[in-house]
C-alpha cells in the first residue's frame, strides 16, 4: 500500500513535465475555421505541408496581453529561400493579420511581429518558396480578446504621435538586426473610446515598404490584426546606404523616413 502510494506520488511530477512538455510545443489544433477559409486564401484546396527543414513559428502557448502577440518566424541554415508569406489568425474576425514579401538579403529568414488574437486559435505562416511550392508553420495561441482590447494611450496622444518612427540597428553573427518601431493606433474597428464609448472606426497601416538603399528587404500588406505601435524585428545581410521606410494607412496618411 506505502509503495503504491510513493509510486503515485512521484507519478506526479512527471505528469505534470509531461502536460508542460506538450503545452511549450503548442502545435497546431484541427481547425474547421482553417478549411473553410484556405481556399480563399492561398488559392489551393490542398493543405500545405508543414516542414521545420525549411521554416518554422514561434508563439507563446498562453499569450500574455492578447493584443501584444509575439510571432517570430526563423530559417535554419541553407534552407530554400521564403519569396512571400501570408499570416493568418484563424480565429479572428479578419483573419489574414498580413501578407509579406521578403527580399533576398533577409534570406535565411528571422523576423518577428506582434498580433492580435481575438480567441483561442491556431496562428499559423504559409510561406511561397522562390519555386512556387507553398510550405506552412504555426502554433496554438490561447488568448482572448486582442481585437476589442482598449488602445494604449488616449485619442490626443494618438493624434500627437502618429507616424513617429524609429530605428535601431545590432549586429549579429555576422548579420545585421534592425528593429523598426512605428508610431500607430492601428485600431481595429472593435474597439471602443474610453471616455465616449463610442466603436473607434478601423484606421490602420495598410502598407509598409522597407529597403536599405536601393535593396529591398521586406513589405506588408497588413489588416486589423497587427498590434498597435506594430514592431519588426528582422535579420539581414549588411548593405549600403540608408534604411528607408514608406508606410501608409487606410485614411490615407503616408509616412516617410530615413535611417
Amino acid at each position: 500500500m506505502k509503495r503504491a502510494l510513493v509510486l503515485a506520488l512521484l507519478a506526479v511530477p512527471v505528469l505534470g513535465l509531461g502536460a508542460m512538455a506538450a503545452e511549450v510545443a503548442n502545435p497546431m489544433q484541427p481547425s474547421a475555421l482553417w478549411e473553410d477559409m484556405r481556399l480563399a486564401v492561398i488559392g489551393v484546396d490542398e493543405e500545405p505541408p508543414v516542414d521545420p527543414a525549411i521554416f518554422d513559428l514561434d508563439a507563446p502557448p498562453r499569450a500574455d496581453n492578447p493584443a501584444l502577440v509575439p510571432v517570430r518566424i526563423t530559417q535554419p541554415a541553407g534552407a530554400p529561400a521564403i519569396r512571400s508569406l501570408a499570416l493568418v489568425v484563424d480565429g479572428n474576425p479578419a483573419p489574414v493579420a498580413a501578407e509579406f514579401t521578403f527580399g533576398e538579403a533577409l534570406m535565411p529568414l528571422d523576423f518577428e511581429v506582434r498580433v492580435r488574437v481575438d480567441t483561442y486559435s491556431d496562428l499559423r505562416a504559409i510561406a511561397t518558396l522562390a519555386d512556387g511550392r507553398k510550405v506552412m508553420a504555426g502554433r496554438f495561441v490561447k488568448a482572448s480578446g486582442g481585437c476589442a482590447a482598449p488602445a494604449g494611450k488616449s485619442m490626443d496622444e494618438v493624434r500627437a504621435t502618429m507616424g513617429e518612427m524609429r530605428y535601431r540597428t545590432a549586429d549579429e553573427d555576422g548579420r545585421r538586426i534592425g528593429t523598426l518601431m512605428i508610431r500607430h493606433p492601428n485600431f481595429s474597428g472593435l474597439q471602443r473610446d474610453q471616455l465616449t464609448l463610442l466603436t473607434i472606426p478601423a484606421e490602420f497601416i495598410q502598407t509598409l515598404e522597407v529597403k536599405q538603399g536601393e535593396t529591398p528587404l521586406f513589405t506588408m500588406e497588413a489588416g486589423i490584426s497587427i498590434s498597435e505601435d506594430p514592431v519588426f524585428r528582422f535579420a539581414h545581410a549588411p548593405g549600403d546606404g540608408p534604411v528607408t521606410v514608406h508606410a501608409e494607412d487606410t485614411d490615407g496618411r503616408i509616412w516617410d523616413q530615413s535611417f
